[in-house]
């Protein structure tokens, strides 16, 4: 019975003991886990303040010269070399020599009908001498004008009806004509600059034989281009003639102010756009460069423009109240490739203007405080 007692007691002891060990070990235990803390994100915002955003169409095309001809042989025969090479990018005065075509063959056949011609007027003297001396100084003194190495005058006028059937009953007035068809022709085998200009393209050499209706090659008037750019019809009333643009090149290093030139009349009828032309004048412009146009085509009034990412699907964006996330819809007028011109948000609105990832309506956030950056950095 002694032992039974004994037993009873040590091994209670020994429970309570684990027991109170078990407590000061767990009382012991450090929580190695912290608490999670809420994270408020910081978010870029502005003031609203509606007012004029003019409307910004971007339009990009390549540069025509203005003044452009292309070169086309009437005649026929050798092409002659002149002082300057028939060569592309050979600049020319006005009026100096493209081309010459070799045109002696047709020169004595133009020689020999002014010949006839000049024949002619000598054997009708002696009747206008004796029979109508009234005109006969004129014409005497056309026949002493008369050059076979110079263009042929213009006939002295006929004042009388006996004068005229004279005269044309003697065969002078067709061979006249004769003669001066001949010699608009003679001058088509020489071509001269109508303008200052270079050679963009030439089709033939020296020597080649040039054949009647052959193209030769083209010719420009280089410093005054035209850009043909196309816009949205519904613009279309906004642009006017003579309206400035600002004009660009590709990596936007150069910049040119150009003018609305002409504006055509017809829309067309698969993209529903108008083909404008602006006129740019520049030295170190070049025909075929690619430039890039912004066309002030209107005004809207009770607007502002922001980033077109800030644009969510449904035509709402992100405001800030109170710290909260809202959201509010608006009235999108106008899309370029980055911007978006919008109506319909208050004045004083607070308006998110950075993209936030994960944002959702009634999400707390907090307000960036530019001026507390600042002086931090300082």
């Amino acid at each position: 019975m002694r032992k039974l007692i004994i037993s009873v007691v040590v091994g209670g002891i020994i429970i309570f003991g684990s027991i109170y060990l078990a407590g000061l070990i767990a009382g012991s235990k450090k929580n190695r886990r912290p608490e999670s803390q809420k994270v408020i994100k910081t978010v870029f915002v502005d003031t609203v303040t509606n007012g004029t955003v003019p409307i910004i169409i971007p339009a990009n095309g390549n540069l025509k010269a203005k003044r452009r001809v292309e070169l086309f042989s009437e005649v026929q025969g050798v092409f002659r070399s002149g002082s300057k090479l028939f060569r592309t990018g050979q600049e020319y005065n006005s009026g100096q020599t493209l081309i010459r075509i070799d045109a002696n063959e047709y020169y004595a056949s133009v020689q020999s009908a002014k010949s006839n011609l000049y024949n002619l007027l000598t054997s009708i003297m002696p009747d206008l001498r004796l029979d109508y001396t009234e005109v006969y100084p004129k014409w005497q003194a056309y026949l002493n004008g008369f050059d076979l190495n110079k263009t042929t005058p213009k006939l002295p006028e006929m004042d009388t009806e006996k004068e005229k059937f004279f005269i044309s009953g003697r065969g002078i007035i067709g061979s006249y004509y004769n003669v001066k068809n001949l010699e608009q022709r003679l001058s088509k085998y020489t071509i001269s600059a109508p303008f200052k200009g270079v050679l963009t393209d030439a089709l033939v050499t020296e020597g080649t034989l040039i054949r009647s209706g052959q193209k030769l090659g083209e010719y420009i008037n280089t410093g005054v281009y035209e850009l043909e750019v196309s816009i949205p019809k519904t613009f279309g009333d906004f642009l006017k003639v003579g309206k400035q643009v600002e004009l660009s090149n590709l990596d936007k290093s150069k910049h040119y102010v150009g003018k609305v030139a002409r504006v055509n009349g017809r829309v067309d009828q698969n993209s529903q756009t108008i083909t404008v032309f602006i006129e740019v004048s520049d030295q170190n412009l070049k025909e075929g460069q690619y430039l890039e146009a912004n066309l002030e085509a209107r005004e809207e009034a009770n607007a502002i423009e922001i980033d077109r990412s800030l644009l969510l699907e449904d035509n709402k964006i992100f405001v800030v109240r109170d710290s909260i996330l809202d959201l509010i819809d608006v009235d999108p007028v106008y899309f370029t490739d980055k911007k978006v011109v919008l109506k319909g948000v208050p004045d004083s609105q607070v308006i998110v203007t950075r993209v936030m990832t994960g944002a959702y309506e009634g999400m707390l956030v907090k307000v960036f405080d530019s001026a507390k950056s600042k002086r931090a950095k300082s």
